[in-house]
């Protein structure tokens, strides 16, 4: 498989070389004939760069039919082998996980040979990436018991897989799988570490989870003027929002309140707003507000529910809450539009 990959991916830069140096070379002519100006190849680049905004567009929704259509045929094997798993072999369970996901791997780079059916290409690397744990999960299963050791070998061969991958065949999709099997090889790993002591309870998490969150917010800021681009708005998504419901929950719940993350909190949730400006990011601001208006909602019951002040500080909340949704409304009209 290794040698397929690198071959195909060889062929595919070498095309792309070859073609590129030839297209230039030939507009260099043209200009030297003064056949053609400046102002024509501007304006012919700026057509095509704006049909390729409205290509990327037109295909965003055909792209998402493809990812649901690879989790429902991986759902239809997960469900045919589910129900008979008892009663089938080693040879047979291993056929159908782990040979599958091998077969829609190849499939997969076999589509994305020609442009014309490269798009194909995703639904079964797809597949391929959620097939592959559960095939080597048998594997690991008939040799040793599995627990979080066998997670770790299994995560991290996933990942080293797509991770060559990408740097071969430059699709942004391995970079995806690769950053999903990355944090399930950290987690599965520092379980491993941390064995069954008692000092590493459910904080522990909540701060790995920070931990991972910083990392993905990281990643998307550093491509955002790279061809990973369109990975950002999903890194961004789920690192805010992890970053954040972490942070809360550290704060923990009277009469076992975190006094130093109940103080800071505020502080990160304005920092969030503060990047969503600086960033031109709805996503930032959008969890932002929802968890500024969480932390105060958490505050008011937490303080103030066992006492006469509860009424009054639902009012106070109130109009924190209004006040919240102005900011929105202006930082979004006036940044981000």
């Amino acid at each position: 498989m290794i040698i397929l990959i690198l071959s195909v991916g060889l062929k595919n830069n070498l095309y792309y070389i070859m073609n590129k140096k030839e297209l230039l070379q030939n507009i260099k002519e043209l200009v030297e004939q003064k056949i053609i100006t400046k102002d024509e190849i501007d304006t012919a680049y700026n057509i095509g760069n704006q049909g390729a905004v409205l290509l990327k567009k037109k295909f965003e929704i055909v792209d998402i039919l493809y990812y649901v259509g690879g989790t429902i045929v991986f759902l239809g094997i997960f469900i045919l082998v589910g129900q008979n798993w008892s009663t089938l072999g080693f040879g047979t369970k291993l056929l159908a996980t782990f040979g599958a996901g091998i077969v829609a791997y190849i499939v997969g780079i076999l589509f994305s040979q020609d442009h014309r059916t490269e798009t194909i290409s995703t639904p079964f690397y797809l597949i391929s990436a959620l097939v592959l744990p559960i095939g080597l999960w048998v594997i690991f299963e008939n040799i040793m018991e599995v627990g979080y050791g066998v997670q770790s070998l299994i995560s991290g061969i996933l990942l080293i897989t797509y991770l060559f991958s990408y740097f071969v065949l430059r699709k942004n999709v391995f970079v995806l799988f690769s950053i999903i099997f990355g944090t399930w090889l950290f987690f599965s790993f520092t379980n491993f570490m941390a064995g069954s002591m008692p000092t590493f309870d459910w904080q522990f998490y909540a701060y790995r989870t920070l931990i991972v969150s910083v990392t993905y917010v990281l990643l998307g800021y550093s491509f955002s003027e790279t061809k990973q681009s369109p990975l950002k708005g999903f890194l961004y998504l789920f690192g805010v929002f992890g970053f954040l419901v972490s942070a809360l929950s550290l704060g923990e719940w009277e009469p076992h309140q975190n006094i130093f993350w109940e103080l800071i909190y505020p502080v990160l949730v304005f920092g969030v707003l503060f990047l969503s400006v600086t960033l031109k990011s709805k996503i930032f601001l959008t969890w932002g507000a929802l968890f500024l208006v969480a932390y105060i909602f958490k505050i008011t019951a937490e303080y103030f529910s066992n006492n006469l002040g509860w009424p009054l500080a639902l009012v106070v909340a109130g109009f924190l809450m209004i006040g919240v949704g102005y900011m929105f409304f202006s930082l979004k009209k006036k940044y981000l539009n």
